[in-house]
């Protein structure tokens, strides 16, 4: 579990995250959502250590990276995964080399241990085939599956993600958004995506934290965000068309249901 307790960041005099307290819990896909600017970015930062906040504590577990020196925070990075938003995966090097990587940056395994489990990780997200090819062999969708076993590949306790599905196309999307769920899942890690994809919010959002202009403006699960009764947040959901719809589906299918308890 991470903790955000009244953290506050400003950059030149501009305060950009304002008092934002959550929860991100492990085992849960928890996702950051907000229109550009927002400051959902900067809170996911901050989260990971990239940006030091003004005040505030960041607790991972209870431990507090806030008040951490070098040595402790460089120990608690190697808890943590990171898929980037462009995959960031080495030309120079095959697929199995990018997803060794981190074992040869960060371990003392043997060869032999480091390729196998680089070989169970790929395999995990169905890139065994791939193992020799290199990233600019393969498809976006299979260098974002890339990315994500290199994320796992130290067994982190959580995970980062920042607009996993960009420049996908919508199947291969829904296919990494239920790949960073399942992984979730299985190894109980506490993952953070940061997102404006609304597809993915509605498919994976167990705990969504919605940003608005530096403050936490909402928090809760996608069964409940279409009730929220928080202005800006339906301003941004109801940005398109298509969830409007679902939104007057979603009422119609409530006020059915109350119809027949009530018979």
């Amino acid at each position: 579990m991470i903790e955000v307790k009244h953290a506050i960041k400003s950059f030149d005099g501009n305060t950009v995250l304002k008092d934002v307290s959550t929860i991100f819990e492990t085992g849960k896909t928890n996702l950051i959502i907000g229109q550009s600017g927002s400051g959902k970015t900067v809170l996911m930062k901050s989260v990971v250590g990239i940006h030091r906040i003004d005040s505030g504590e960041i607790l991972y577990d209870g431990r507090n990276i806030t008040s951490m020196k070098r040595k402790e925070l460089n120990a608690l990075r190697r808890e943590i995964g990171m898929l980037f938003q462009g995959s960031a995966l080495f030309d120079s090097m095959s697929v199995l080399e990018n997803v060794k990587f981190p074992l040869d940056m960060f371990t003392e395994m043997t060869e032999e241990e480091k390729i196998e489990r680089a070989k169970f990780c790929l395999q995990r997200v169905e890139l065994s085939h791939a193992l020799d090819l290199s990233p600019a062999e393969i498809s976006g969708g299979m260098q974002k599956r890339a990315a994500i076993a290199r994320a796992i590949v130290l067994n982190p306790k959580y995970l980062f993600c920042d607009e996993p599905n960009s420049g996908l196309d919508p199947k291969t999307s829904l296919l990494i958004d239920q790949l960073i769920q399942d992984i979730t899942h299985e190894f109980n890690i506490t993952t953070i995506v940061n997102t404006h994809d609304m597809n993915s919010v509605m498919e994976i959002g167990e705990n969504i934290v919605f940003i608005s202009k530096g403050e936490k403006a909402w928090q809760g699960t996608k069964d409940e965000i279409f009730d929220t009764g928080c202005e800006p947040l339906e301003d941004f959901i109801f940005a398109s068309n298509l969830y409007k719809e679902i939104k007057k589906a979603h009422k119609f299918f409530q006020d059915k249901e109350s119809s027949t308890k009530q018979k």
